[in-house]
């Protein structure tokens, strides 16, 4: 009890501490300013402190203690994020999983949920996975270099010490403190905010694969899913510091929803945070592993994950992934960068669709040279903006404020040569996410009249 007390007086007198941060660009949205700012790098350590100290989260430790293992660190997730705020919904988001793979009996997983609310039901995530695994010596960084996996064999121990400070106590704090930020912060948006610390994700993603199927059985409309695993280490293992920039993983292709996230999430950090480069990695995740943004994107969900610049393997999967490691300078620029990003975008309207069933929304119109656009009008949107680059490049390199339209036409502008976007505008001024006009595959056997 006495505990929690201190680390409520805490949190109470740091809240809207944010040294480190850079000062927003002059055409930022004062309300994400201030989500931003808001941001306490001395609550993410008392967070922190508190979760190592559970001993180990791993997924099929003990449930019953009050101090140690998954049980009590999960009760302690949910009784904070319940101080967080009146307007979070907080609930256990629950899963009977029977034994498979890494699941070597039947278990009860728990996901801890906070849900803000938005106006609409389309929904924006914020997450990071709770659990924790000991590998044994050598932990990750044996595993990089051609050791044993017991995970693999199903013989490592659920009980001996997991502290997983950075992995993935980071992304679970971060993913606390911006439940507080966004409930405190007074904003009603658009999108509803839902804050998620997943269970299982070192066994196979299993708590956010079974969140995200439910979720698709429902037809819930995810506008974009922050994932953050592993964002709190600046020093590698190879000696380098970086603590200036993170990397943004997104699956492919080029113009998917899941890069437009990874793309807007850039763009939100130069508004909002211009000391933090933003490494956009065109690829789902690193070379042979994975994360929960993962779940979200084999149902066709636009997500994207956080790593940390430059990790150290040798604190990964073992028993010195402890709070040292941690430099929580870093980790509030990350959670500042997601602030940015999940808050825009909860604001702004949602994104134009620019896909048909029949025909399409692109065309070559009027003269056979030009490049004509369509897409469904967006509620809540007073205008729209259309994006184009050069079909080589991997970014957009030019935008247009059209009015409030639903089709506009580029003259002189061949469709065979530039890539064509479009997001909806607010009344505030915040955009959507750019829907990107895709070329539709054509085989052999298809005779098509192309205007």
């Amino acid at each position: 009890m006495q505990r929690s007390l201190a680390l409520a007086a805490l949190i109470s007198v740091s809240a809207i501490h944010a040294a480190g941060a850079q000062a927003a660009r002059p055409d930022a949205d004062p309300r994400i300013a201030k989500l931003v700012a808001a941001v306490s790098e001395d609550r993410l350590r008392a967070l922190t402190q508190k979760l190592v100290s559970f001993g180990t989260r791993s997924t099929l430790s003990d449930t019953m203690s009050a101090t140690r293992g998954i049980g009590a660190a999960r009760r302690w997730i949910f009784d904070e994020l319940k101080r967080s705020g009146p307007k979070l919904q907080v609930s256990y988001d629950s899963h009977r999983i029977a034994p498979q793979g890494r699941i070597t009996r039947e278990v009860e997983l728990r996901n801890v949920m906070a849900v803000l609310p938005g106006r609409s039901p389309r929904r924006v995530y914020i997450t990071g996975h709770y659990d924790t695994v000991n590998l044994g010596s050598g932990g990750q960084l044996a595993l990089n270099s051609g050791g044993n996996n017991p995970q693999a064999s199903r013989e490592f121990n659920h009980d001996i010490d997991a502290p997983g400070a950075n992995d993935d106590g980071s992304g679970t704090v971060l993913t606390m403190e911006l439940a507080r930020v966004f409930a405190e912060s007074g904003l009603e948006f658009d999108a509803t905010l839902v804050f998620i610390c997943w269970a299982g994700e070192e066994q196979g993603l299993i708590g956010s694969s079974a969140h995200a199927q439910a979720l698709a059985a429902s037809k819930g409309v995810v506008e974009g899913m922050f994932n953050n695993d592993i964002v709190g280490n600046s020093q590698g293992g190879n000696g380098m510091i970086d603590n200036e920039s993170v990397r943004v993983y997104s699956l492919g292709p080029e113009d998917g929803m899941s890069r437009s996230l990874a793309r807007y999430i850039a763009r939100a950090a130069a508004t909002y945070v211009p000391a933090h480069r933003i490494r956009l990695m065109a690829r789902e995740d690193r070379f042979g592993r994975g994360s929960d943004h993962s779940s979200f994107t084999a149902h066709g969900y636009p997500a994207a994950v956080f790593r940390e610049s430059n990790e150290n393997f040798s604190r990964q999967h073992t028993a010195e992934d402890k709070i040292e490691g941690v430099d929580f300078k870093y980790l509030a620029q990350n959670a500042r960068v997601n602030a940015a990003g999940a808050g825009s975008l909860a604001l702004a309207p949602t994104a134009p669709i620019v896909a048909a069933e029949r025909g399409a929304t692109l065309s070559r119109l009027p003269s056979g040279y030009d490049a004509t656009l369509a897409w469904r009008e967006v509620p809540g949107a007073v205008a729209y903006k259309v994006y184009w680059r050069d079909a080589w490049e991997n970014d957009w390199q030019q935008s247009r404020v059209v009015g409030n339209t639903t089709t506009h036409t580029m003259t002189g502008m061949s469709i065979d040569d530039w890539v064509f976007g479009v997001a909806a505008v607010g009344a505030d001024g915040l955009e959507s996410l750019v829907s990107a006009y895709v070329s539709p595959v054509r085989r052999m056997n298809e005779v098509k009249v192309i205007r």
